[in-house]
């Protein structure tokens, strides 16, 4: 074997793996999304209600976190719509590249549905997203900064795999704060590698223990 050839069989099984992967994590993914579709439903109250709750959600656990923290504060909930991001290996490679994207390029962000939400009724928002590449994902990113949080108590919370990074947050922060907010915080759970995740039940259990103690 030529020392082209043997590149060029590393390169091969370099790229079988990369792609053995994504097929991966795909139908993971997938599995999940078809776990929590049920569970949690949840119907905005008629009463004027003072909280709203926006997420994205890729795989749906978020969008389960976000049910319940809604069912928490009898809150408006808005579900934020990427189509770039649908499940599957393309939106799977779409997300990776834009989050990278979104990293080095603020403004590089994507278009989502709603882009805008009239959110003045509200004295507290709290937005929900997944993290990618250590960051909130780029939907979450897109609505900030075309909506306003005028005097408002505006909450993160993420549902994350391994780990988040702290500039990121800070930068989520001074991005919410710059639209008008009057305070932030941020909550988080671990889910956990895709192989040893939280159950959905344990998920919420932690959600209920660590975001709304008695």
């Amino acid at each position: 074997m030529t020392l082209s050839h043997g590149i060029l069989m590393i390169f091969a099984i370099a790229g079988l793996a990369v792609l053995a992967f994504f097929v991966g994590v795909t139908t993971i993914e997938s599995r999940q999304a078809h776990q929590v579709d049920t569970l949690e439903p949840y119907n905005s109250p008629t009463v004027r209600p003072r909280a709203a709750v926006v997420y994205f959600s890729r795989s749906g656990n978020t969008a389960l976190a976000a049910r319940h923290v809604a069912k928490r504060l009898d809150a408006s909930l808005y579900s934020l719509e990427a189509p770039a991001y649908a499940l599957g290996l393309i939106g799977l490679t779409h997300s990776a590249l834009d989050a990278k994207a979104r990293r080095d390029n603020a403004d590089k962000l994507p278009e989502i549905t709603p882009r805008t939400l009239d959110l003045t009724p509200f004295s507290s928002v709290w937005l929900g997203s997944p993290v990618w590449f250590y960051s909130p994902a780029p939907p979450i990113w897109a609505f900030v900064e075309h909506n306003r949080f005028d005097g408002q108590d505006v909450v993160l919370f993420n549902t994350f795999n391994s780990n988040f990074g702290d500039d990121q947050i800070a930068a989520f922060k001074a991005k919410v704060m710059e639209r008008g907010a009057k305070s932030f915080e941020h909550r988080h759970v671990l889910r956990g590698r895709m192989t040893q995740q939280l159950t959905p039940e344990e998920m919420l259990q932690t959600i209920d223990q660590e975001w709304f103690p008695e």
